[in-house]
């Protein structure tokens, strides 16, 4: 089995402009949370197969844009084959906040930064 795209991320300078747009744009519901920042997840209201999401400020050091989290098993070994394969160790494994699971992030050869989430 492949792995599948698991969630999608927006960052801007200005989290609430970027999170009113898109919500006014295609119908989402954003949740913004004051405890992660202005963090806010996203309901697509495409049901409960659909792809979520969550729209936040831009962290320090990173670029306001859209990153997708593939879902996989081995959160390291997936980052050691980017490697093999040209790829950049961004982030290393690190926890979620409230039980979310974890995340890491590569480059890929061309510099695009992907999230892996298990």
């Amino acid at each position: 089995m492949g792995a599948p795209v698991a969630f999608f991320e927006v960052s801007s300078p200005d989290a609430e402009r970027a999170q009113r747009f898109y919500a006014e744009l295609f119908g989402w519901s954003v949740a913004a949370d004051p405890e992660m920042g202005g963090y806010g997840l996203v309901d697509t209201a495409a049901g409960e197969a659909a792809v979520g999401g969550g729209i936040g400020p831009v962290e320090e050091g990173d670029t306001a844009g859209v990153r997708i989290y593939v879902r996989v098993d081995d959160l390291e070994g997936a980052l050691q084959r980017a490697e093999q394969l040209g790829g950049t160790r961004l982030v290393p494994p690190t926890d979620l906040p409230a039980g979310y699971g974890r995340f890491a992030l590569f480059a890929d050869p061309d510099g695009n930064t992907v999230g892996l989430w298990d």
